[in-house]
């Protein structure tokens, strides 16, 4: 069927728009900060094959185009014939899904005249998911529960056993099965909305308009590479790791139409949680790729056809089961960075400079003094990268896209007290276009029992590189009672101790030489140096 173009561009957006109501639907009637506040989820739509049509545009890039992976990997062990109106299917398999257990998918089959016509799916972060997140893991069996493909509703109906598992597992599951039924609601309410947006198209069906999808941002995805001269660079940039720095390589060609992201030479897996699986590492090199060549397309499944990815079964970006993944994006963050790092070569006025990322967080667990149990997780911000035309904005989240929570609903939830939050003069990189600023943010223990404190960071020892001439953003630091840590540790804080986290600072771009006398009084003026 051939779609007239103002009717496949009103249906289109109007799609897409279904899906940002979705999200918000989600948001509004979550039960969790992480996704009230810090919009860690994303709704998705795919057509019966399972092929992504649209997704929720605030989502994170985590979960770019991961649904018909873990939505293929799901129907290998419970086959679409066997599925009914009504049904949910649930997982939170890291290798399967999005890259590490604290992200659940779950994904509905939507039945019209008796087949199934489309998919809609979500994903959301976890905080608790059983075990204690540790920076010690050494297998994913040690980073909590895993969740296999299952039915957690069958016919519309609640499965018994899938939510009594999960009670029995989690230290607060009111709140995750609140999350979890809140989706629920989200797809009734989505699911008869589709299919009428269709009706009042005169579009017969999902598949008619997603073949129309795909072709046309496949065409304008190959058209800007096409666009860019051929050539291939290279770069490599180094993680702090743990016992040692850890080195992720690339090579990235572009000739015609297509583009190739070759990971090979990147080092192996190793036996702690920074593993990132393919789906995720993939998610992120999209991304990136998409960013910079074609931004204005929605996503789905057509835009993604002219990259090529290539990382050996075995290495960090592609790790082996049961290599530890619960921090995955210690290593799956700097990706993004390092394909912009090298089309910084070939198309310099689309890319930025290093930001201050992988994203830094925090999960604090303890008592009240009621005896109720909490877990909750902070996100910080360092400095994003700078543009050619643009300085790097301060504390800017990149490439997690998640929002920050406000601090007075964190200190309403938790015994602490968030005594500064201030930028850091001076930690973002120079340049003709200087790097965005890191902060600081320091958490006092307020309540009479003691709290643990658990993170895992990255751009302590190696700093966010500044790109074409930039210089490098400062480096992150993480202290207790004023005192040095690790940056990757789980810390019992007593009552009335402080730790206090800086986050790095921003790339610079280009020559420091041609930043203007104007802009140098500026930035003097207004603190940043």
């Amino acid at each position: 069927m051939t779609i007239p173009a103002l009717r496949l561009g009103t249906a289109w957006a109007r799609i897409c728009g279904l899906m940002d109501e979705a999200a918000e639907t989600f948001v509004r009637t979550s039960f969790s900060s992480v996704v009230r506040d810090n919009w860690d989820m994303a709704v998705g739509l795919m057509d019966s094959a399972g092929r992504q049509v649209a997704q929720s545009s605030r989502s994170v890039p985590s979960f770019v185009g991961t649904m018909p992976r873990t939505l293929a990997a799901m129907l290998e062990r419970i086959p679409a014939a066997r599925l009914s109106p009504g049904d949910v299917l649930i997982s939170n398999d890291g290798y399967l899904g999005t890259g590490h257990l604290n992200d659940i998918t779950m994904i509905r089959p939507l039945f019209r005249s008796g087949r199934i016509a489309a998919w809609i799916g979500s994903t959301f972060h976890c905080t608790d998911i059983g075990g204690a997140p540790s920076v010690e893991a050494r297998d994913s069996w040690e980073e909590g529960l895993t969740i296999p493909v299952a039915r957690i509703l069958r016919a519309g109906e609640e499965n018994e056993d899938v939510v009594a598992f999960l009670e029995a597992n989690l230290r607060m599951p009111e709140e995750a099965l609140g999350d979890i039924r809140a989706q629920f609601a989200m797809y009734d309410q989505a699911a008869p909305r589709l299919f009428r947006i269709l009706e009042e198209e005169g579009i017969p069906d999902l598949d008619a308009l997603a073949a129309d999808i795909f072709g046309r941002s496949e065409r304008a995805m190959r058209a800007a590479i096409a666009a860019v001269p051929d050539g291939e660079v290279t770069d490599e940039v180094t993680a702090d790791g743990f016992d040692h720095p850890v080195t992720i390589r690339l090579r990235l060609a572009i000739q015609g139409d297509s583009i190739t992201l070759d990971f090979s030479g990147t080092d192996p897996q190793i036996a702690r949680p920074v593993n990132s699986p393919l789906n995720f590492s993939r998610a992120y090199s999209n991304y990136a790729v998409k960013c910079a060549f074609d931004p204005a397309t929605p996503n789905n499944d057509g835009s993604f056809r002219p990259i090529t990815l290539i990382a050996p079964e075995g290495c960090i970006v592609n790790p082996r089961r049961p290599a530890p993944v619960w921090g995955r994006h210690l290593t799956g963050h700097y990706l993004p960075m390092l394909v912009l790092a090298a089309l910084g070569r070939l198309i310099p006025d689309r890319v930025i400079a290093e930001s201050g990322s992988p994203l830094w967080n925090v999960y604090f667990t303890g008592e009240h003094a009621d005896g109720r149990r909490y877990t909750r997780m902070f996100f910080m911000n360092g400095g994003h990268g700078a543009a050619a035309s643009h300085d790097g904005p301060s504390c800017l989240s990149f490439p997690s896209n998640v929002a920050t929570q406000p601090v007075e609903q964190f200190e309403n939830a938790v015994p602490m007290l968030i005594t500064q939050k201030s930028l850091i003069p001076g930690s973002g990189g120079d340049g003709a276009r200087r790097g965005g600023l890191g902060q600081r943010l320091s958490f006092e223990v307020v309540g009479g029992k003691p709290v643990t404190a658990t993170y895992r960071h990255e751009r302590v020892q190696h700093p966010p590189r500044g790109l074409l001439g930039g210089g490098a953003g400062r480096g992150g630091r993480d202290l207790v009672n004023g005192k040095p840590v690790p940056a990757k540790a789980r810390i019992v804080l007593q009552p009335g101790d402080v730790i206090a986290f800086e986050t790095p600072g921003g790339g610079g771009f280009g020559d420091p030489r041609e930043r203007s006398a104007e802009d140098r009084a500026r930035d003097a003026a207004e603190g940043y140096v």
